[in-house]
């Protein structure tokens, strides 16, 4: 199914927004190894289980979702279809699945507020202008948003060789809406909205009080980075490599996750996101201590392929061949998952 999409969204979108979607770092050596991660473990099911009935909802931070497959936060959805991420909330929340809505949204929070049919939260990026990015966790939170996702790998922007380095010419209909307000007419790109290369684990707690909501921290690869980030306030965290987005070569998602997890070790909610195409990697993630996963491209093939009916579609599939396979490997709820029902390829 998904290649039908990614097939699908690719001959509805202009080369050069298809190019911005699917882009990586460098030689984006990561974004082909994020998919192949996941496959290079092998299961070891249980059997003589009474899998006639399968849960698969979990509790995220106090919000009970129906799936673990969350749509991951991206920016300028309206690239892929008109209703932007109006029609990716609403696909999302028919789905019974949580969506994470981007700073960098073509739609305005209230808007996408106002077409939402399920759990919300709100990622943030901190910008040179600490107090930007303050109103926006405020304004989110004041419409909704359950959480704050706080996106850390992207002190500077990732250059990505096949749009031509660092920037995306963005056609002029769509644009930062939810910073244009907070700026001075014509200034939505101007220095103070770019992300803050100074941030430390102060932030966090600031993010927090300000908002009023917990906070994950996104883009954690190692485990002493996860415990630095916990004691300085994080609800939880996202183990990220930012799509192969920002640094090449960095460790994917599937070989970083165990070390986070065993360093976390049950304090806080650890979710994944990178390569997740099916739902035996959602299984290999959630068995290795995952709590749910992300997806980010798959949701964006839907969008522009079929709008919001596409989206709750992809979401749903993912979320039946998971019921699927998880039942095939002997588990009834993610809570008979445990790390030793995976292995490495040749471990």
């Amino acid at each position: 199914m998904l290649a039908e999409l990614r097939t699908q969204a690719r001959n509805r979108v202009p080369p050069e927004v298809w190019d911005y979607y699917e882009a990586g770092s460098g030689d984006e050596i990561t974004v082909g190894e994020a998919e192949e991660s996941w496959r290079s473990y092998r299961l070891r099911p249980r059997v003589l289980n009474d899998v006639s009935v399968v849960d698969l909802s979990v509790d995220l931070l106090g919000t009970r979702v129906a799936s673990p497959f969350l749509v991951a936060p991206m920016a300028f959805h309206a690239l892929a279809h008109p209703d932007g991420e109006c029609a990716t909330v609403r696909g999302a929340g028919s789905a019974g699945s949580l969506a994470v809505l981007s700073t960098r949204s073509s739609r305005t929070i209230e808007d996408v507020v106002a077409a939402a049919t399920g759990p919300w939260w709100f990622q943030a990026y901190l910008m040179r202008d600490r107090g930007l990015t303050e109103a926006l966790v405020q304004r989110a939170a004041a419409a909704g948003a359950t959480a704050i996702v706080l996106t850390v790998d992207t002190p500077y922007v990732g250059r990505k060789n096949k749009v031509g380095g660092v920037r995306f010419a963005v056609p002029d209909d769509v644009y930062l809406v939810n910073l244009a307000q907070h700026l001075l007419p014509g200034a939505v790109g101007r220095d103070s909205a770019e992300q803050d290369p100074s941030m430390t684990p102060d932030v966090i707690a600031r993010l927090a009080d300000v908002g009023g909501l917990p906070v994950l921290v996104k883009g954690v690869l190692r485990g002493d980075e996860a415990v630095r980030c916990l004691e300085a306030g994080a609800a939880g965290v996202i183990v990220s490599g930012h799509g192969g987005r920002q640094l090449d070569r960095v460790v994917p998602s599937a070989l970083a996750l165990p070390e986070v997890v065993q360093a976390v070790a049950g304090r806080a909610p650890v979710l994944a996101d990178g390569g997740i195409r099916s739902g035996l990697d959602a299984l290999v993630a959630l068995a290795l201590g995952a709590s749910a996963v992300l997806v980010g491209r798959p949701v964006l093939w839907a969008l522009a392929a079929g709008g919001a009916d596409a989206v709750e579609t992809v979401l749903r599939t993912l979320a039946d061949d998971l019921r699927h396979v998880l039942a095939v490997a002997g588990g009834r709820s993610f809570g008979d998952l445990d790390p030793g029902m995976v292995v490495p390829r040749h471990g």
